[in-house]
């Protein structure tokens, strides 16, 4: 989870035209070097995906060490990465949304996943995935197919994850849509979950409470700013 934020720094850092941009990153760049060294080096040993809803969760660290590979241009983290995700996920069915979120979560398992292989698939086949993954996508525009997680002590530490799932799965939604052909009839309802998710989560960042005040702009900078789409 951190060096996958981590490397989206650098990330961010190769696209900003800005010669303090370049000075930061090459101060980076050996504890970068030596992160993906580590990754390259584990992924291999990973059996199996880790299908939490919190920091140790595979398929956000994926994604965003992806979107990284594609920026740096490290062939071998992509398709490392590509390999192990598909291995992983291409044959999944049938993802239980409703039994999410977990009363501490700040990811979804199953969006989260549809979100990283968003990014491997062409439209056709990533459309087809989601139909076997995700069969209960409504077709008629709805938005309250999917109920946005509830806050009730915004100064409990672990309970306002859920302000976190929020907005993950904001972003979730809006780049699962993004990634269907135009015409498919998902799209709408996943575009209107992904608004309800948003506003929800927006809505309860403060800086009253430090236990959601210090993490929670970063998520909602990543979905107001469409990151994550326009890293592919």
């Amino acid at each position: 989870y951190g060096v996958a934020w981590f490397l989206q720094l650098t990330s961010e850092l190769r696209e900003w035209d800005e010669p303090l941009a370049r000075k930061w990153l090459e101060i980076l760049m050996p504890l970068e070097r030596a992160v993906t060294e580590q990754i390259k080096a584990w992924l291999p040993n990973l059996a199996y995906p880790i299908r939490l809803g919190t920091h140790n969760q595979s398929m956000f660290a994926f994604g965003l060490i992806l979107d990284w590979a594609r920026v740096a241009g490290d062939t071998q983290m992509e398709q490392l990465l590509g390999d192990k995700s598909m291995a992983f996920h291409a044959n999944d069915r049938d993802c239980p949304l409703e039994y999410e979120p977990s009363g501490e979560d700040f990811l979804s398992p199953c969006l989260m996943e549809a979100d990283l292989m968003r990014r491997l698939m062409g439209e056709q086949d990533f459309a087809a995935w989601l139909d076997r993954f995700l069969p209960g996508i409504p077709r008629d525009g709805s938005a309250d197919w999917l109920t946005p997680g509830i806050v009730k002590d915004p100064t409990d530490g672990k309970l306002v994850h859920l302000d976190g799932v929020n907005l993950s799965r904001a972003w979730n939604l809006e780049n699962i849509a993004a990634a269907l052909p135009g015409d498919d009839p998902r799209r709408p309802a996943l575009v209107a979950a992904a608004g309800l998710h948003a506003e929800a989560g927006i809505a309860n960042i403060s800086s009253e409470n430090y236990e959601g005040s210090h993490w929670l702009a970063s998520f909602a900078t990543y979905l107001v700013t469409k990151r994550g789409q326009q890293a592919n």
